[in-house]
């Protein structure tokens, strides 16, 4: 658990462009931004020669949360603000997972540097995916499989990179219901593998749900999400991490492939 609250949105330094979409998924390409004058430590490149100054994080007082299950019993928790991040106490042990599907979780804000704001939303049944092993094929599409969730407003996010480790040639995001599976589109995995792969490349799928309201920098959300990463495998890419891991003949690269 933990909580920051920002007088501004953090500058991207990556911008995915050229999106390609199929149903639910969508593919696009990074571009990283190019400034001739470097933005120091206190800003960063989000487009040709543009600099954005990082924000800065503060408190909005005392910080209780309700819907909270701890192992001695449910009760209002109060959080403690440690370099202006909001966090457990770590004297209030709270059990796994700390509420129900369903449960009523909501966070109240006394208001300091920052207004006071109120936010809910609604717990979630921790994600457990149904699919074997994941393989990517040209051609194909990628099916993947979870234990459906019973909370309707609950969804799922899947987010595909198959080339991180060598400096991500693109990926496939999708966000779609919690219905238990999803059909990542054949046409959208081909692209996929012809820009390029890198070692240990996997899908990452997130349960979540999100509550919003609006203080007068903008918007603060209260996030529950449970996330699982698993391994996908493609024909011909042996990953690594040093030289033992490779074939005969073969060496450890340094985006993790043996070749």
């Amino acid at each position: 658990m933990v909580g920051k609250i920002y007088d501004g949105l953090t500058p991207p330094t990556t911008i995915w462009e050229k999106p390609q979409k199929d149903g639910d998924c969508t593919l696009t390409t990074p571009r990283v931004p190019f400034c001739s004058t470097p933005c120091g430590g206190s800003a960063a490149c989000v487009e040709d020669d543009t600099c954005l100054a990082y924000p800065t994080a503060h408190g909005a007082g005392t910080i209780t949360m309700t819907g909270l299950t701890a192992t001695s019993g449910s009760a209002p928790l109060e959080l403690v603000l440690v370099s202006n991040t909001y966090q457990a106490p770590p004297s209030v042990p709270l059990a796994y997972p700390p509420f129900a599907e369903g449960d009523a979780i909501s966070l109240t804000a006394k208001g300091d540097y920052f207004a006071a704001f109120n936010l809910s939303a609604k717990g979630i049944a921790p994600l457990a995916l149904a699919s074997g092993e994941l393989a990517l094929k040209t051609g194909e599409p990628l099916k993947v499989n979870w234990t459906k969730g019973n909370e309707s407003s609950a969804k799922i996010h899947v987010k595909l990179d198959i080339s991180h480790h060598g400096g991500s040639k693109g990926q496939i995001e999708c966000d779609t219901s919690d219905s238990g599976s999803l059909s990542i589109g054949a046409g959208l995995v081909t692209k996929l593998l012809n820009l390029g792969v890198a070692g240990f490349p996997t899908v990452i799928v997130t349960r979540h749900t999100v509550g919003s309201t609006a203080i007068a920098p903008g918007r603060v959300e209260l996030e529950l999400s449970s996330t699982v990463e698993q391994g996908v495998t493609i024909d011909g890419l042996k990953s690594c991490t040093d030289k033992a891991d490779c074939p005969s003949g073969q060496e450890c690269q340094t985006d993790l492939t043996c070749k």
